[in-house]
């Protein structure tokens, strides 16, 4: 039975199902934009508009939730018939969410992936000729210590900063830059100027992700991409001068 204790399964604007967690007081995704198309295109179509090329792809899913983010980029490989080996680590700390997720309800879009998504609520662990996916019980910040340059891609998709304020501060974003690769690049559905500020206090670039038939998200990277519009960082302080990144 999905954990429905702690969780409410909503139905959002795009037929698919998100959750509410009662501990947070937030959807796990805008149901304005929709569960899967949140996913889609606030993560895995900028991310792989510039990763799918390479032969492995090694993601960091922060955090697991209802696993959307991960299954999100399984569909997107087998729509695109990429080849690429993937690896994807994902913490998570609520461990009776993740044992429950065989029983949630999913869009036609998983359902090729029923097997992995019972294996992952059964031993947190999946892998095969193409895929390995870990999803780690436990606290994401110190699960993240264990890498070093190691990430092409970083979903950040904690709760909000006003919920979970923990993995949003500048010292968090520099565990975060310290596991990625010179050239990784991280999306999140955030668009507060204090989240892109703790990013742009740890050497990151800051890009617009806009598109139709979803709000603004933000993209940053450790280098200057060409396919996104840079946010004028120094600007946006200057006009802000209260501003201040969440610290620890």
């Amino acid at each position: 039975m999905f954990d429905d204790a702690l969780h409410t399964m909503t139905l959002s604007n795009d037929g698919s199902y998100t959750a509410y967690s009662k501990e947070y007081n937030e959807h796990y995704h805008s149901t304005k934009d929709g569960a899967l198309n949140e996913s889609l295109v606030k993560h895995i179509y900028p991310a792989f508009k510039l990763k799918e090329h390479q032969q492995k792809i090694v993601i960091l899913d922060i955090c697991y939730g209802l696993g959307f983010n991960t299954l999100a980029t399984l569909y997107y490989y087998k729509k695109k018939n990429l080849t690429s080996k993937l690896y994807i680590y994902s913490p998570e700390l609520d461990s009776s969410l993740v044992k429950s997720l065989k029983e949630f309800n999913y869009p036609q879009e998983f359902a090729p992936f029923k097997d992995i998504i019972e294996k992952i609520s059964q031993d947190g662990l999946y892998e095969d000729e193409q895929f390995h996916i870990e999803v780690f019980l436990g606290d994401a910040r110190n699960y993240v210590k264990q890498f070093y340059h190691k990430f092409d891609i970083v979903y950040q998709d904690a709760f909000s900063p006003s919920s979970n304020p923990t993995l949003w501060t500048k010292e968090y974003f520099s565990e975060i830059k310290k596991s990625m690769k010179n050239d990784a690049i991280l999306t999140t559905y955030s668009i507060a100027l204090a989240s892109r500020l703790a990013l742009y206090e740890n050497g990151f670039i800051i890009y617009i992700n806009s598109g139709k038939n979803y709000r603004d998200a933000t993209v940053a990277s450790l280098k200057e991409l060409s396919n996104f519009k840079v946010v004028d960082m120094p600007h946006k302080i200057s006009c802000n001068p209260s501003i201040s990144s969440l610290r620890d």
